[in-house]
C-alpha cells in the first residue's frame, strides 16, 4: 500500500512528492467556509461598528496573507507562487451568516487547493477574532473545496456548485 500513497516512499516513510518533472499548467481552486453570527453581531459587522474595526476588510487581507504562507503551515506542501488570490463575502443578514469564497490561481506543477482552503479558513477565523469581543459562540462551518482545475487529475466541481 505504501507505493500507492503519494507522500510515502517504498519503505513507508513520509516524503515530499517530487513535482519537478510535471508540466507547468494553469491551476485554479475555489473553496468556501461559513460563519454564523447572532443578529446583534451581524448588525455591528455591517455597520462597521465592531470594537476591532471592519471585520471583512481584515479578513480579506489576512486570508490573502495566510494563503501565501500555506507551505509553512501544512507539512509536505509545496511552495507555490500564486498569480491570483481573492476572497469574496456574501452576507446574509436574514440568516446572520457570512459565506466566504476564496479563489487561488497559479502557473505551477502542483495544485492550489490547499491555498484556497487556507484562505477560506483564515478569513473565517479572522471574522471570529474581530467579533469575539461581542459574541463568543460564533460558529465556523462547512469548509470545503468547491472546484479545482489544471493538472493531471483534471477538473473537479462539488455537487451543486456552478463556477463562473
Amino acid at each position: 500500500m505504501a507505493n500507492q500513497l503519494s507522500h510515502l516512499d517504498a519503505q513507508g516513510s513520509v516524503t515530499m512528492v517530487d513535482v519537478g518533472e510535471k508540466p507547468i499548467t494553469k491551476r485554479r481552486a475555489i473553496a468556501e467556509a461559513y460563519v454564523r453570527l447572532s443578529k446583534e453581531t451581524m448588525s455591528l459587522l455591517q455597520q462597521k461598528a465592531l470594537p476591532k474595526g471592519d471585520a471583512l476588510v481584515c479578513a480579506r487581507i489576512g486570508a490573502i496573507m495566510a494563503a501565501k504562507q500555506t507551505c509553512h503551515l501544512i507539512p509536505l506542501c509545496h511552495n507555490i507562487n500564486l498569480t491570483f488570490l481573492d476572497v469574496r463575502f456574501e452576507v446574509d443578514s436574514e440568516q446572520s451568516i457570512i459565506r466566504i469564497e476564496s479563489e487561488a490561481q497559479a502557473l505551477a506543477t502542483t495544485g492550489v487547493e490547499m491555498e484556497a482552503i487556507v484562505a477560506a479558513q483564515m478569513a473565517a477565523t479572522i471574522i471570529y477574532d474581530m467579533c469575539k469581543a461581542v459574541q463568543k459562540d460564533i460558529v465556523i462551518t462547512d469548509i470545503k473545496l468547491l472546484a479545482k482545475s489544471g493538472g493531471r487529475s483534471g477538473q473537479y466541481t462539488a455537487p451543486g456548485f456552478n463556477p463562473c
